[in-house]
């Protein structure tokens, strides 16, 4: 109870707790006979973002006690922040493994530039060695060189004023090994 900050709610009927809560007691229900594994089945959907990142802290805990956990999740972030390994599954095979930030290192060497796409002209090509995607109104530009793709945009007086520039992400990754579109 301590462990999952629950103290207050020891009284108070489960289906009078908010979402967040109920997953902390469902966390300390795991936790109640000292597993040496831990599993966890998508547990901050639906949460705030509070509630989420509290949940982090607590698995964070239980990583520091030695437990090994075995974390599903579809929010790349929280992959990110919370697992030493990672394994990507498409169509029920394993296409990529290992540590988030060696994943990340193998598969790129390029940044992201991200900018309204009505911004841009039709026939807008940064250079040979980048790729377009528009998503929602913004096209991300994968860049090897971001000096040279900015002299680029202003030489062709593209406006900077909501450029992005980001590494890529893990959901940057798991989109590059299973594709853009949407399966049926």
């Amino acid at each position: 109870m301590e462990i999952c900050i629950l103290d207050e709610f020891l009284d108070r009927d489960t289906r009078k707790l908010s979402g967040g809560q109920k997953q902390r007691l469902l966390l300390a229900i795991a936790l109640i006979n000292n597993p040496e594994v831990v599993f966890l089945d998508e547990p901050t959907t639906g949460l705030d973002p509070q509630s989420r990142r509290n949940l982090w802290t607590q698995v964070k805990k239980i990583k520091a006690d030695n437990k090994t956990l075995v974390l599903t999740t579809h929010y790349m972030e929280e992959a990110y922040e919370l697992c030493d390994e990672i394994i990507i599954i498409d169509r029920g095979e394993i296409i990529s493994q290992g540590n988030p930030k060696t994943l990340l290192a193998d598969h790129f060497d390029n940044s992201v530039i991200t900018l309204p796409a009505a911004s841009l002209p039709e026939d807008f090509q940064p250079d040979t060695a980048s790729s377009l995607h528009p998503q929602d109104g913004q096209m991300e530009i994968l860049i090897k060189d971001i000096d040279a793709t900015i002299r680029h945009l202003v030489e062709q007086q593209i406006s900077l004023n909501q450029l992005q520039v980001r590494s890529p992400t893990l959901e940057d990754l798991f989109l590059e090994l299973t594709g853009h579109h949407l399966r049926t």
